[in-house]
């Protein structure tokens, strides 16, 4: 049976989709079948990954719908062993479609049942909000993955996405973990930096990743290849750093 991990925060910026693009390639090099789905409309993770985002004729907008199923949908990416189901623009309608559903939250989860057990880890890159899209993602997810950025705003709307957390936990998916809280965009040279680091690893203790993901020009350029960081540059630092962190969460999985 697989495991759903949901990449959150809703603020804009902080490595969200980079992480959840670069996690699925770095679990599929180490030989696990990932299936990503991009459910953010801006769509970034579907072009990231060398989709073009205009010919995407089914991706997570349909599968919200239940129109198509998420094995029609998943399309083969540039990285090996990951599925990806696309996002388009058209995913900002959907907010407003499920408003009047039955269940509305639930339509993530009940699509992805059909195919959980195909797959090792599904991976849902969400959008900066915290709106009915990622609401669906928190109530499919068995844990979520917060990125923080290592700037002097990180903290600021954590206390905010870990209640929304605990009200999805009390009423649509009380077995929703916290996967961890993994530190990004990390300068060693920056003395903020290193006090975000100290403050978050002071206040959060066990809920933070060892693995902390460094500022790293390969890791911005990958995406306008349509590549992850693994097939562009596997000797880089951001590279090393997204297969830490990928050991880290097989390992966490497997002594569970």
């Amino acid at each position: 049976m697989g495991k759903i991990i949901a990449i959150a925060n809703q603020k804009g910026g902080v490595g969200k989709t980079t992480t959840s693009v670069n996690l699925a390639a770095s679990l599929g090099a180490l030989e696990k079948k990932i299936l990503l789905i991009d459910a953010d409309p801006q769509a970034n993770a579907t072009s990231g990954l060398g989709i073009d985002v205009e010919s995407v004729e089914a991706g997570t907008y349909q599968i919200l719908e239940h129109t198509v199923t998420p094995q029609d949908a998943a399309l083969e990416c540039t990285a090996p062993n990951v599925d990806l189901i696309p996002a388009h623009i058209d995913l900002v309608a959907i907010e407003i479609e499920l408003v009047d559903k039955e269940n509305r939250e639930y339509m993530l989860k009940q699509a992805l049942a059909s195919v959980k057990d195909q797959y090792d880890y599904i991976i849902i890159d969400c959008a900066p909000s915290l709106g009915l899209l990622t609401l669906n993602a928190l109530t499919a997810a068995d844990s979520v993955v917060i990125p923080i950025q290592c700037e002097y705003f990180a903290l600021e709307g954590l206390g905010k996405l870990l209640n929304t957390i605990k009200s999805v936990q009390k009423i649509h998916n009380p077995n929703l973990d916290i996967e961890g809280l993994l530190l990004t965009m990390y300068d060693s040279r920056l003395r903020l930096s290193n006090q975000v680091v100290d403050e978050v690893q002071k206040h959060f203790n066990d809920m933070v990743f060892e693995t902390v993901i460094q500022r790293n020009v390969k890791l911005s350029e990958a995406p306008s290849f349509g590549e992850s960081i693994i097939n562009y540059d596997a000797t880089s630092k951001g590279a090393s750093n997204y297969l830490s962190l990928a050991q880290e969460i097989i390992k966490k999985n497997s002594s569970n």
